[in-house]
Order: C-alpha cells, then structure tokens, then sequence
C-alpha cells in the first residue's frame, strides 16, 4: 500500500482509515444501506427485518465461538442477494452480489470468505454438503434459526402467500427426496414445508450456542403444526 493511500491496516488486519474511521465499519455500513433498499421490496419474508435479526445473531455467534466478526457479519449482510427466489436466476444474483463487491475496498481473501458463504449455506431441499469454515457454520446457523419458531412460522405463511401456495392438503404427503429443482418448483403446501425443511433443520445445527436456541425453536413448531392440524380436522373440540 503506497504512502498516497488513504488507508492503513489496524491490528486485527482490516483495514483502516487515517482519519480513524475504520474502514470495515465504512462497508458494513454500505452494505446495510444496499441491502437495506435490495430487500425493501420483499414482502415474502425475506424483508430488511429478516436481514436484521439473521446479522445480529451472526454477530452474536461469531463472538461466542471465536470467528471473524467482520466476515460473519458481512456475509449475513448479504446473504439474500443473490438468491435464486429472489432473483431472475442464480446466475443474475451472483452478478449483482459481485458488482457491488467490486466497488468496496476488501482483500481478496476476505471476500472470497464472504462469497463462499453466500454460496453454500442456502438449505436447497437438503442435497448439499455440510460447510466447512467456522465463518459459514455461523451464518448458517443464525439464517436457519431464523426460519424457526415463531418468526420460522410467520415467514413460512408469507412466503406461501406470496408465492400462492395452499396452506395444508392432507391427501399431499410430504416428499422424502427431492432435487433442488424439484425442492424450488415442486407442488407442496406451507404445512408440508415444515417436514421438508424446517423439522429437519434442529439436526443440521452447526455451533453448540444455535443446536440450544434450535432446540427450543423447533418444540414450538411441532406444536403449531399439531394444534394446525387438530383445528383444520376438528378434532381440538
């Protein structure tokens, strides 16, 4: 870095500006307001809230079990992107996430952590393999938590009603295997969601701190899912 540079690196390796600014706080703070406008036009779920809570968590689990804040909370960030729900297609994401990467000042290892993140933590019907970076297992960790509990629930109906999907068909059982097409563009109702996603994810836990918060998410979505299912066939009476 030269002498002109605006920049200088602190301690901890990230770099920072001369006037004292931290420079990483500079792209967490664009990511945010990017983001921020990105997902404002979300109403399935995937809304600037969601983005919030899933950061928080990501910030709070990397200082419990010892990985890079900056990555976790960046990553988190801008995990929604270049999702494929989202957008046009996978592919059209991605290019998106990576035009705005190109315009901030990281170093290549730091957003090629990021990037890898984004790219493997998505659940897309089960069929991928565990992450390996203590950085992934955390963002992983706090986005699935998200899509459990009271708020898991409450995402689940929006999405369903944002995309038009029947609440329960008791004559649709749930599928055991699916590809990722069929996981994305297979018919299922939002109460079949929770046994092909959602009941599965307390397992798929990857930190001591989110297998403890799964566990209590989890109770009370099997329990909705009973009282659901006891009111839909008049059996709670």
């Amino acid at each position: 870095m030269d002498d002109n540079s605006s920049l200088t690196m602190n301690i901890s390796g990230h770099p920072e500006h001369v006037d004292g600014t931290s420079a990483g706080e500079a792209i967490l703070g664009a990511a945010r307001a990017f983001v921020q406008g990105d997902a404002g036009k979300h109403t399935d779920g995937h809304d600037w809230p969601h983005i919030e809570r899933v950061t928080a968590l990501a910030v709070e689990l990397a200082h419990r079990m010892g990985a890079d804040p900056f990555v976790c909370e960046l990553a988190a960030l801008l995990h929604d992107v270049p999702d494929e729900k989202l957008n046009e297609s996978l592919e059209a994401g991605m290019e998106k996430l990576n035009r705005w990467l190109d315009d901030q000042q990281l170093e290549p290892d730091t957003r090629e952590a990021v990037v890898n993140i984004i790219s493997t933590i998505s659940f897309a019907g089960g069929q991928r393999p565990a992450v390996s970076s203590l950085e992934a297992q955390v963002v992983q960790d706090a986005d699935r938590l998200d899509a459990m509990g009271a708020i898991g629930i409450a995402r689940t109906f929006a999405f369903a009603g944002a995309r038009g999907r029947e609440m329960y068909d008791p004559a649709l059982p749930p599928r055991e295997q699916m590809t990722r097409e069929e996981y994305r563009n297979g018919r299922s109702t939002t109460i079949n969601h929770f046994y092909e996603k959602l009941f599965k994810l307390k397992d798929l836990m990857n930190t001591s701190y989110g297998k403890e918060l799964a566990e209590q998410r989890h109770a009370f979505m099997v329990e909705f899912v009973e009282q659901f299912k006891r009111e839909w066939e008049g059996t709670d009476r």
